[in-house]
């Protein structure tokens, strides 16, 4: 309306005076205002009256926000279908098999999906999307315990470490000692907070291959020793009796039991504490008497662990040195 007004009267300015207003008297000079005294630094200006800050030409483009909320993603390597869980893509191994029931397993490569031959795959899609929390919680803990394992691969070399039965040791390249029978020894205890030696009979410049497999052969007669005292010790309490021993190196398991009394434990349990380690072989020896996962198999387990929750969960959640 301003401007339609200034617009008009443009117009007028160029006629005669009969159209002209009458001037108008002339104005009494006011008084200069005092300034206003300046605003504490505290006080801060209505944001509405603040400049607009200068636009940047060279400045990258706004990114778009479902751009920016990117998903997490899991991926099993023989994926043959994915699924959006909440904010996370999981791609997962999906089978038939002759089965009951649909199936659910969440492993070191990722999910895993097994269903019967006749149960529709929008059935499928139902059942992962009413298990999601149950799947995205193991993937995500799968995932951080396997970067917590990544973070202890060992550096095969002079000075390098590893836990033994909870513990901390250092590995020490000793050629000069003919360990011809053990292959090495683990020096006695000193001050609590320095790690004990481990001292290798291997040369200086041996290969981190060599240097592997002489801590592998050590560690795993330390482990087959102690796994018979642990066996024999919980078998009699138990009331079972076992028949032989294997060790294992499963990448996933860390036992078996047979009914003909066969035991097969993964030696890396060695790396584990003391009370951890009787987890695994009670478990085991517990399925000689009770051979599935019911209440009266955990009930055995119970009878000679009573914490055998807890130390299943440290089994659990305890990282184990990467050695490969």
């Amino acid at each position: 309306m301003g401007g339609l007004l200034r617009f008009t009267m443009d117009l007028f300015e160029g006629l005669g005076s009969e159209f002209a207003p009458p001037a108008p008297a002339p104005a009494r000079p006011r008084r200069p205002k005092k300034p206003k005294p300046a605003m504490p630094p505290a006080v801060q200006p209505d944001a509405a009256a603040l400049p607009a800050e200068p636009v940047d030409p060279h400045a990258p483009p706004a990114v778009p926000l479902a751009d920016a909320l990117t998903l997490a993603n899991f991926a099993h390597p023989q994926a043959t279908r994915e699924v959006v869980l909440g904010s996370a893509r999981v791609a997962y191994e999906f089978k038939r098999g002759k089965r009951k029931t649909i199936g659910f397993l969440v492993g070191a490569e990722g999910l895993s999906v097994r269903a019967p031959r006749w149960v529709a795959l929008r059935d499928v899609d139902a059942a992962i999307h009413e298990k999601s929390d149950w799947i995205l919680r193991k993937l995500t803990e799968t995932r951080q315990r396997l970067a917590r394992v990544e973070a202890t691969r060992i550096e095969w070399k002079d000075g390098a470490g590893f836990p033994f039965l909870g513990e901390p040791v250092v590995m020490r390249l000793d050629p000069k000692h003919g360990f011809s029978s053990v292959g090495g020894t683990l020096d006695a205890a000193t001050e609590d907070g320095v790690p004990r030696v481990l001292r290798l009979a291997v040369s200086q410049n041996a290969e981190p291959s060599q240097i592997r497999d002489a801590a592998q052969a050590w560690l795993m007669r330390q482990a087959r020793k102690l796994f018979i005292e642990r066996l024999d010790h919980f078998a009699p309490l138990l009331g079972v009796r076992w028949q032989k021993l294997s060790l294992s190196n499963a990448a996933t398991r860390w036992g078996s039991a047979s009914a003909d009394g066969s035991i097969r434990l993964n030696w890396r349990l060695i790396h584990f504490r003391l009370p951890v380690i009787d987890y695994v072989v009670a478990h085991e020896l517990a399925h000689l008497r009770v051979m599935d996962h019911s209440h009266r198999f955990w009930e055995t387990v119970e009878s000679v662990l009573p914490d055998y929750d807890v130390l299943r969960q440290q089994l659990k959640d305890e990282a184990v040195p990467r050695w490969n």
